[in-house]
């Protein structure tokens, strides 16, 4: 354990949070992760990430739902941690399951805040917003963080934004600090089966025709994990000073089509796909484009893994991983 007490992350067993509570261990970080292991999608492929942690020294993973307020808020208190990177949420902006986004993104996200300004230690919190709290931007220029956020286009991403309006008014009213990231489309080696890359990699090498929503007109900002990563502990060893809340971009900067990505994508399996063309659905949005600037600036933030590099990264896992 370092001097400043071991670090909380919750959403361990997730995407991002099992990377980020890799890479804190690697520098030599002791680690406290939570998570509720939810089944929202394949439990087994969270217990696996959860394997590649718990089986590491100064690493221990707690089996709790943050919105339990009063467990959570026992655990912060008792953990002796001074700082906390909080991942877990309700994923997606389809998922037909309202009370589960508002479960983990506000009580949730509400039971994380009361339990950092109860435990007087903590110095910083960190925290995932999402780029889906723009709505339908058209791909004119990069989304900036003062751009006006008026009509988020799904549930999620109310519940994303709401959050960042409750860390606000903690930052104020109890000087907490802590810096809210907007996470652009982030992919990768152990990444969430829900994604398009992700299920379009299973349904293509299964044989199986792949829906391509948008008419393929859509575009997103892929980042791959280990830049992703990158920006989050850079963000956290910069904590902003008692009653300040930030939000900032964090993405590739480097939109792609949805069509460009499938043609990497076939091109790495060495299999092409067969598509069947599908209007938008209700609750996405049409392209995604992070200006990280800010993040840059404060971080020195760079992403250095193009599409093209990181997809066969991710294939390569997963034929290792799904045999």
């Amino acid at each position: 354990m370092t001097a400043e007490g071991p670090i909380l992350v919750t959403g361990a067993a997730g995407f991002i949070g099992h990377a980020v509570s890799a890479r804190l261990l690697d520098r030599g970080e002791s680690v406290i992760g939570i998570d509720s292991f939810n089944p929202y999608y394949d439990p087994a492929l969270k217990e696996a990430r959860a394997a590649t942690l718990t089986s590491r020294a100064d690493f221990r993973m707690v089996r709790m739902d943050i919105a339990e307020a009063e467990a959570f808020a026992a655990l912060v208190s008792d953990s002796g941690a001074r700082r906390v990177v909080h991942l877990a949420a309700q994923a997606g902006v389809r998922y037909d399951n309202p009370f589960a986004y508002e479960r983990s993104n506000l009580a949730g996200h509400l039971s994380v805040l009361e339990a950092c300004r109860h435990a007087p230690e903590i110095t910083h919190l960190v925290y995932a917003s999402s780029s889906s709290v723009y709505g339908d931007h058209p791909l004119a220029r990069a989304f900036r963080e003062d751009d006006p956020i008026e009509a988020p286009a799904s549930l999620y991403a109310a519940t994303k934004l709401s959050a960042e309006l409750m860390s606000g008014v903690y930052a104020s009213l109890h000087g907490l600090p802590q810096s809210g990231l907007r996470f652009f489309t982030v992919y990768g080696p152990w990444g969430r089966p829900d994604m398009a890359y992700f299920s379009f990699t299973q349904k293509i090498l299964a044989g199986e025709p792949i829906e391509v929503f948008g008419d393929g007109q859509m575009a997103r900002d892929f980042t791959f994990i280990d830049d992703i990563v990158d920006g989050v502990v850079g963000v956290l060893d910069r904590p902003p000073p008692k009653g300040e809340h930030r939000v900032l971009n964090i993405g590739g900067g480097r939109p792609v089509g949805l069509l460009g990505m499938i043609e990497i994508l076939e091109q790495a399996l060495g299999v092409p796909a067969r598509k069947i063309m599908r209007p938008m659905q209700p609750g996405d949005v049409t392209a995604t484009h992070a200006d990280v600037a800010k993040l840059r600036a404060l971080t020195g933030y760079t992403p250095q893994i193009t599409l093209e590099q990181g997809l066969p990264r991710f294939v390569d896992w997963y034929r290792e991983y799904y045999g």
